[in-house]
């Protein structure tokens, strides 16, 4: 059987996803595709059961915080065919104000806890998901502490000061 190609690979989904789309890229030979929140379990289910593609194992869910962008955050799946021994990206950008897409675990039971961590550390709302709580930090917190909100250093440190460095 031969490998799987990044170009077989983009002409199967453009052959079942035309246009839907919003971005293809292979940086360092990853192919990394970027969707809407409204394909991404069609996108994820075909990845899954497409008999010469077979994108069978999730690896990780996670997600980034953009705050500069429109849509701030990015939910980022990465999926691996055993099979073809490929991996592949895909990601979803979200709205910064109510950051919600529709749960993985219908495919995947181990989705429940990558999201449950995704929404523990950035606040992603997983629609469906059978229980979305925290998992790492505690039930009471208010922050999500992966989100870049707060400056990175506190601007009234003495021991910063450059007087201290003779600048």
């Amino acid at each position: 059987m031969a490998k799987l190609s990044n170009d077989s690979i983009i002409g199967r989904l453009n052959t079942r996803f035309e246009g839907r789309f919003d971005q293809i890229e292979a940086s360092y030979g990853l192919l990394t595709i970027e969707t809407g929140k409204e394909d991404i379990l069609d996108v994820l289910e075909f990845l899954k059961t497409d008999g010469e593609l077979q994108f069978g194992y999730l690896t990780d869910i996670t997600a980034v915080h953009y705050p500069d962008l429109a849509k701030e955050f990015a939910v980022v799946y990465h999926l691996h065919s055993l099979v073809n021994n490929v991996r592949i990206r895909i990601k979803v950008f979200l709205d910064g104000a109510y950051p919600a897409i529709p749960t993985a675990t219908v495919l995947w039971n181990g989705a429940n806890w990558m999201e449950r961590e995704t929404y523990d550390f950035f606040g992603i709302q997983f629609i469906g998901h059978p229980d979305l709580r925290r998992i790492l930090n505690v039930d009471d917190m208010e922050a999500f502490p992966m989100r870049k909100e707060y400056p990175l250093e506190d601007p009234n440190r003495m021991d910063k000061k450059d007087y201290f460095f003779g600048r």
